[in-house]
């Protein structure tokens, strides 16, 4: 229309570079503090016999500052870059937008203290106590209305597929969140899920896995479709395969989560069907990679001059590898010899360092300098980011798949007398050692490619600045939308009517995915969760008494879980080596549940009584006066700290609020009880030579629990017990 006067808009960049800026802060935080747990897990020194930087603490710390602050950030910084641009608009609340960064950098900062000091839930991915839950609540529905409302207002009326997969991301983390999040509070710094035993695990491994398909892997898929096509300087392959890789994505990931407890307590249907849907995830995983591989088959020649594309390429591949292992080590006779060994470390890190790292490094490459409006300082400093970074993967996943075959090999061993050839744990710990040694050998590797990319991209943003004093203004970059949303080949395919309708429809899509990932949800989680406990209750069984209670949440608060499982599978070899295999009503009462998911040390669910008081005492002190070259930490604090048990009857009220059968009588009464056992303990260690033994120390509390552990049964009680589940129908 002659004289009209155009539409203009600006785009909110400077969310997009705090966020970009987070992830290299937090990336370097994040994984100088995995090179140090690495580190320790061979150098037991290097625990400094200080509680707050022993493994078990650090460990949780470096997960969620790479997993929640490096890639969190990564993926916050390219969906604002990404959505404004797809949907032709400004993000609707400049101020959401912020108090989204600033919530979210409050929150990893309150990770970053509260975890070294002790205060876990244990969840694996989900550590972290109620306070902060609730604060990640209520920043991820500040940014899901930032995001929604930003959908309503686009200018381009058709989302980009990479929007549907924001999408996901927002619906089934904020479910994932909230369910497996429930729990009562105690204290401030104290909670309690309100699942119990295999409800807890089940509950946990739905969302730890989907914790790795909907915040690691669904978003990432989001910007790999973005910014692929972007830095190739062509549209995605296909758009129709883009379209099946993202239902059938989103609707079999959410059953996958029970195949991280393959023979263990959980019902076999529910270990079974974890298994079905995660070999299933090969096609879709695959059909995406193969998009994104044809996608870049024109772009080989840039290979040698573009460490972006250099970056996705291998990124995808290692996509490629993690979700074809992935549902390989789903399958049982697979699992009997990959679990609880560093086969899956490897196989985790792969993934980690490979997939999300790679593709984020490209990301920043790419995008960081058009931020800024300058080129990148060096490139050739990002190729040499390039090699050392594959190099140090390669150096470090290759000696953990050693390392598994060698753990499972040992483990499983047994002679012709059917005994276990390697009956002592101790002989597979020092048979790992040098494995764990080129391990962190790898893991330098890959930090020291981090520093020289934030070295770079540093002297990036300051040529950004001199520029912006010289001119007065930063340079351009044309920044228009190169991938098209269907390739010449698709425009004869006729899409069908709902799949048009939610390419058109934010509301109808929402529906679609909520539908879609809350399907699994359900149909596994509540028959699982409805059942009756009463069917499950072993009358041996019987809660933790007042001082167990409080040494089981010791026992947690120091991360020992991360190094030690309580669950004997039903395998033949763990039953030789550790006793009758642990059932689901020996559980009734754990909450959280410890099953853990890896073994540094023997698994513990029956060590109570194996040893004395004074072993355990002496063991926790210096566990290398006991076993040579254990890689234990030591923790001699815990015989001279006061127990703190003022709020052992507020626990205990707690946790008969979830069905644990207190009585009345027990919670009076258990400041006495918790007294009169902690006495009888250290009787005992004085009689076995522990003259300097205190009475109400943590260390007497974390014994009474250790010595409690699978003695409810008894040897011949628990292999009847077996005996009953395995002969009833």
């Amino acid at each position: 229309m002659s004289g009209a006067v155009p539409e203009t808009f600006r785009y909110d960049d400077d969310i997009c570079r705090k966020f970009a800026w987070a992830t290299v802060v937090w990336g370097l935080i994040g994984m100088l503090v995995g090179l140090l747990i690495a580190v320790q897990l061979y150098t037991p020194l290097a625990n400094f016999t200080t509680s707050w930087l022993s493994f078990g603490r650090l460990r949780p710390l470096h997960t969620n500052a790479v997993v929640f602050a490096f890639c969190g950030n990564a993926i916050f910084a390219g969906i604002y870059h990404s959505s404004q641009r797809l949907l032709k608009t400004r993000m609707w609340s400049d101020v959401l937008s912020r108090v989204h960064f600033w919530g979210w950098q409050a929150i990893i900062v309150a990770a970053a203290l509260t975890l070294p000091l002790g205060l876990t839930t244990s969840k694996e991915y989900a550590e972290l106590e109620w306070p902060i839950d609730l604060a990640i609540t209520v920043v991820w529905l500040t940014f899901a209305l930032n995001f929604f409302m930003t959908l309503r207002r686009r200018r381009e009326q058709v989302l980009y597929v990479s929007i549907w997969f924001y999408i996901s991301t927002i619906v089934a983390i904020a479910m994932l969140h909230v369910v497996n999040s429930l729990g009562i509070p105690v204290t401030l710094t104290k909670s309690y899920p309100i699942y119990t035993g295999i409800q807890d695990a089940l509950v946990q491994w739905w969302y730890g896995h989907n914790a790795v398909a909907f915040f690691l892997t669904t978003p990432f898929l989001g910007l790999a479709y973005y910014y692929i096509p972007k830095a190739a300087g062509r549209p995605i392959y296909s758009y129709r395969l883009s379209i099946l890789h993202f239902w059938s994505l989103i609707f079999l990931y959410i059953w996958a989560g029970p195949h991280h407890l393959q023979h263990t307590a959980l019902p076999v249907w529910l270990q079974s069907l974890g298994m079905v849907f995660s070999v299933m995830l090969v096609a879709p995983s695959w059909g995406g990679g193969i998009n994104f591989l044809l996608t870049l088959k024109n772009a080989w020649s840039k290979l040698k001059t573009d460490p972006v594309l250099k970056f996705f390429l291998c990124g995808v591949t290692f996509y490629m590898m993690a979700t074809f292992e992935g549902p390989l080590l789903s399958i049982k006779a697979v699992n009997a010899i990959s679990h609880n060994t560093d086969w899956t470390i490897a196989h985790v890190h792969s993934g980690a360092l490979g997939w999300n790292g790679f593709l984020a490094f490209g990301m920043l490459y790419w995008l960081l300098p058009r931020l800024q409006g300058t080129e990148l300082h060096s490139q050739r400093l990002a190729h040499w980011h390039f090699w050392l970074g594959t190099l140090g993967i390669l150096v470090y996943i290759v000696p953990m798949y050693v390392s598994g075959v060698v753990h499972a090999t040992m483990a499983n061993a047994v002679g012709s007398d059917s005994l276990l050839v390697h009956p002592s744990f101790i002989e597979i710990a020092r048979a790992l050692i040098p494995l764990q040694l080129v391990r962190a050998v790898g893991g330098s590797l890959y930090l020291a490619g981090v520093i020289l990319m934030t070295y770079n991209l540093v002297r990036t943003a300051i040529s950004a600045r001199a520029a912006r004093l010289a001119l007065g203004k930063p340079a351009c970059f044309e920044d228009t939308e190169a991938q098209a949303m269907a390739r010449p080949d698709d425009r004869g395919f006729a899409f069908p009517t709902w799949s048009g309708m939610v390419e058109n429809w934010p509301t109808a899509m929402t529906l679609f995915v909520l539908v879609a990932v809350a399907a699994g949800g359900i149909l596994e989680l509540v028959p699982a969760l409805t059942a009756d406990d009463a069917s499950l209750r072993i009358a041996a069984v019987k809660p933790y008494t007042p001082l167990e209670l409080e040494g089981r949440d010791i026992y947690i608060r120091e991360g020992c879980v991360g190094c030690h499982t309580q669950m004997i599978r039903t395998l033949p070899e763990e039953v030789l080596r550790y006793g009758p295999h642990s059932q689901a009503g020996e559980f009734v009462y754990d909450t959280p549940h410890l099953w853990g998911s890896k073994r540094t040390g023997p698994d513990l669910h029956r060590v109570g009584g194996k040893y004395g008081d004074a072993w355990h005492y002496r063991h926790l002190v210096n566990p290398r006066a006991l076993v040579e070259g254990s890689v234990m930490p030591a923790y001699p604090w815990l015989a001279e700290t006061p127990l703190e048990s003022s709020d052992v009857r507020k626990k205990m009220v707690a946790l008969q609020r979830i069905g644990v059968p207190y009585l009345e009588g027990d919670i009076l009464g258990a400041p006495k009880a918790l007294e009169r056992q902690s006495r009888d303990i250290v009787a005992r260690l004085k009689e076995q030579g522990e003259t300097n033994a205190k009475d109400a120390t943590e260390m007497v509390a974390l014994i009474a629990y250790l010595q409690r552990l699978g003695t409810d049964l008894g040897k011949n009680e628990a292999t009847k017990e077996v005996t009953k589940e395995a002969t009833s129908p």
